[in-house]
């Protein structure tokens, strides 16, 4: 045998390699029905409150139960969204026991309020460590998931029903059931219908627009809360997308990751999170100003404010490079004031604050850097293109104000 270390850890790693790897995911009965158990309530929860939004007489759920026939709507609205949930989840881990990485079945997030959930998630319980194993694992949730969301939402809109008589099925909505009955079609602006609540309005984005304007009889998006199918198909482009983010240890940060190597992704991943912040900025300084109006009026207090928030977070997602801190700080902070006052902003009161929530996850959860594999490698041709058609499925699905009222 030859003395030279080297040799013997060439020799080493092709015996193990040589070797056939016993399969590392055989979940047992117990773990099986904790995890059906999870599942379980979730589809509970995501019924009860989904017949909140897509029930005809909708009651708040956990304080009052919907009636039978707002359950059934529920229950449709709950197969819809969970079977994109359980598609995006089980395509993570198909893809990992695949590769013979160890992982486990999913874990369903129930929560009586809201939709129901706040999604499901895997853990890999293993380093992954060739490119090409990150990416096929990172990429087949959303991709399978992506699938599911489209097919729901073109259903949705191939069998929308007219107007005129469907919305007078439900209870109250009278400005807008005497408008439709009148004009045969949605008004174009937002009724006040809830008197001093406003309207639940989802955000547009670039590929429900596109179908949308293929169809007739399409609800306004203060409206389209409604619809099961377009509901439940609008939320699984949305999941999507925020799972497609280039960031950290979410799917799209593991696609990019992949397709650019860990230099590049840093710089981009960097970035991307700046414009978040800054997104987040416009949605926060509102809301601050008139909080702080009360205590000072000291000119651009907010601005102070937010400044203070950003360095936290900054310092925690670049690691104290103070290079990046401050550069990116004041990137972040121009990026709110254009949009507070050359775009208009966000009213306070009408932003979904997702953007300050995600900014907060990115920074102290998933991390905004990738970490390095072991063995960075080209990927090929086949996954380099779904690669870039997953980064573009992100622009096409993702929407600056996703849930607001207005």
């Amino acid at each position: 045998m030859s003395s030279n270390p080297y040799q013997e850890e060439v020799t080493s790693d092709f015996e193990v390699l040589s070797r056939k790897e016993e399969p590392k995911n055989k979940p047992d009965t117990k773990t099986i029905l904790k995890h059906l158990g999870l599942f379980l309530l979730t589809f509970f929860f995501v019924t009860m409150t989904g017949a909140n939004f897509v029930g005809f007489e909708p009651v708040l759920f956990p304080f009052a139960i919907p009636n039978t026939t707002d359950i059934l709507r529920g229950l449709l609205f709950a197969g819809l969204f969970l079977s994109f949930l359980t598609v995006h989840e089980f395509g993570h881990y198909f893809a990992a026991v695949r590769h013979n990485i160890k992982v486990t079945l999913p874990y369903y997030i129930p929560l009586p309020i809201g939709i129901g959930t706040v999604g499901a998630v895997i853990r890999i319980k293993e380093r992954i460590r060739k490119m090409h194993k990150l990416f096929d694992v990172g990429a087949s949730g959303p991709i399978a998931g992506f699938i599911v969301a489209l097919v729901v939402l073109m259903v949705g809109f191939a069998t929308l029903p007219e107007p005129a008589e469907y919305v007078q099925n439900f209870s109250g909505h009278e400005e807008l059931k005497e408008y439709v009955a009148q004009n045969g079609t949605y008004p174009e602006f937002i009724t006040d219908e809830v008197e001093g609540q406003g309207v639940l309005t989802v955000g547009n984005t670039l590929l429900y627009s596109a179908l949308a304007s293929m169809f007739d009889n399409v609800p306004p998006m203060w409206e389209m809360y409604h619809y099961p199918f377009l509901f439940a198909g609008w939320l699984g482009l949305f999941f999507t997308a925020l799972n497609l983010m280039p960031v950290g240890q979410l799917d799209g940060g593991h696609i990019l990751y992949s397709l650019i190597g860990y230099k590049k992704h840093r710089v981009v991943a960097r970035l991307f999170f700046t414009m978040i912040t800054a997104i987040g900025g416009a949605e926060a300084i509102p809301l601050l100003r008139e909080f702080i109006a009360g205590y000072t009026t000291m000119p651009l207090a907010e601005y102070v404010v937010w400044g203070f928030i950003l360095f936290v977070l900054m310092n925690r997602a670049f690691r104290s490079d103070r290079y990046w801190i401050f550069a990116m700080m004041a990137a972040s902070i121009i990026g709110s004031v254009v949009y507070d006052y050359a775009v208009g902003g966000v009213e306070a009161g009408q932003a979904s604050y997702i953007w300050v929530v995600w900014s907060f996850f990115m920074a102290f959860v998933v991390g905004v850097e990738h970490p390095p594999v072991d063995i960075e490698e080209k990927l090929s041709p086949a996954r380099r293109v779904i690669g870039w058609l997953s980064m573009l499925i992100f622009l096409l699905c993702i929407s600056p104000n996703p849930i607001y009222m207005n």
